[in-house]
């Protein structure tokens, strides 16, 4: 057995590792992540230093909408500090941030295509994250630079920004292709 870069090894003299896994991580999102901490430290500070007596409405919304803006800013860039794919023989899984959410299965048989793009930005699909726009399909974005790109056979796109997505991208189209008859995969 031989080591690959990215994924397991592979057996049977395979070309392709059983499993391929990449990833790509955005540092700068643990730099926004901050700001939501800021905002539910304000939300902390104002339900404890002030004073209650002057309007409980007001303060009460205040410190419920700093905490909320917090947890949204938080959650949502720790959600996409980086993002990680699995393409095993049967389907591709993209996984993203600390616990895996948001999460997509794609079952190979569902894709007719796959193309390397070697420049995936942010600011062509709208911003970081799981994104979604009419005339491009569905993408994962989490930093500027090299990702994959999904051609599904009801006519949609799915995009992922990963390092090393050339090699994704030939083990992808391996599976796609019967094997010739008579030969040992």
């Amino acid at each position: 057995m031989r080591d690959h870069p990215h994924g397991q090894s592979g057996t049977h003299g395979s070309a392709h590792p059983e499993v391929w896994t990449g990833r790509a991580t955005n540092r700068a999102q643990w730099l926004l992540s901050l700001g939501g901490c800021a905002f539910m430290a304000l939300g902390i500070e104002l339900a404890v230093d002030s004073a209650w007596t002057s309007g409980t409405a007001p303060l009460a919304m205040s410190v419920v909408g700093c905490i909320a803006a917090g947890l949204l800013v938080l959650f949502g860039t720790l959600a996409f500090v980086h993002v990680a794919v699995k393409v095993d023989k049967d389907c591709l899984e993209v996984r993203c941030g600390h616990i895996g959410l948001p999460r997509r299965r794609i079952p190979l048989s569902e894709v007719a295509g796959a193309d390397f793009a070697p420049q995936v930005t942010p600011r062509h699909w709208g911003g970081w994250g799981y994104r979604w726009r009419p005339q491009k399909g569905t993408a994962v974005v989490v930093r500027r630079g090299e990702g994959l790109v999904l051609r599904l056979w009801d006519g949609h796109t799915f995009t992922i920004t990963v390092d090393d997505a050339e090699s994704a991208v030939r083990v992808i189209r391996d599976r796609l292709r019967p094997a010739p008859s008579g030969a040992a995969r």
